[in-house]
């Protein structure tokens, strides 16, 4: 298995309220786990939301004694999301704050993910796909048939969300699971990235066979960052199977 991950600033804001997790060592009970979560709130709020609320879900997961990874992600999730929402009700300088959160594992050649937000994840097999739906108010519209898929990048409403930790007092999580094939490619994302570069382009670093996996997370965020970069951006790319053999 081979894993890059990053974040950046990007262009236009002075902090950064993206935060990733990686692990391709086991994390309790799950074999490895992956991260990607999208702050949102004013002053330091939203950089504190989406760090605290991965702390909270990689400490449950370890002291967790379940072994199956839905349930031990979904009582993850909502233990953060619990926290988030205590806090912000406590510390008012935390108040509405919250996070988007999408987690993954991978467990033999099945993926099991889970999102709460507009952070996605794409498997790219053969060609791209993205897996989780955005919980936003423009993808809502598009769902519905109120508006075009290709209107809804540039829509005024893009940013607003439906669903994110610290929302509400339960939190309402999608689940995905996912057979993988070798030569297959997980990125995990921010909508920093995903609303600065075309799904087309994305695949087309990722399926460069020339570029090492951190090549390809580099091209990435430097393609964001040069479409704009109006937002943080976080990466996460995972190879499941990279058949590496060791040298003598």
């Amino acid at each position: 298995m081979r894993v890059y991950s990053a974040t950046d600033v990007g262009q236009k804001r002075k902090m950064n309220q993206d935060y990733v997790f990686v692990s391709k060592d086991p994390v309790g009970n799950l074999p490895n786990l992956f991260v990607v979560a999208d702050g949102m709130g004013g002053h330091n709020a939203g950089d504190f939301a989406s760090s605290h609320a991965v702390q909270i879900l990689v400490d449950e997961i370890r002291k967790d004694a379940d072994f199956n990874p839905v349930k031990v992600i979904r009582h993850a999730i909502e233990t953060a999301n619990a926290e988030i929402l205590t806090r912000a009700q406590e510390e008012e300088d935390l108040r509405g704050m919250g996070t988007t959160i999408v987690v993954a594992t991978i467990v033999g050649h099945y993926a099991y993910v889970a999102n709460v937000g507009d952070s996605r994840l794409y498997l790219i097999q053969g060609q791209i796909h993205q897996i989780t739906k955005d919980h936003s108010l423009v993808q809502e519209m598009v769902r519905m048939g109120e508006i075009k898929p290709e209107e809804a990048r540039n829509h005024p409403d893009k940013n607003i969300i439906t669903r994110a930790l610290g929302a509400e007092r339960t939190v309402d999580i999608d689940f995905f699971d996912l057979q993988l094939e070798p030569g297959s490619t997980i990125l995990m994302c921010s909508d920093g990235l995903s609303n600065m570069v075309e799904d087309a382009k994305i695949e087309e670093i990722i399926q460069n066979e020339t570029d090492q996996l951190p090549e390809k997370g580099e091209k990435l965020l430097r393609e964001a960052n040069q479409n704009g970069g109006k937002d943080n951006i976080a990466v996460v790319l995972v190879e499941p199977f990279t058949n590496e053999v060791d040298k003598c």
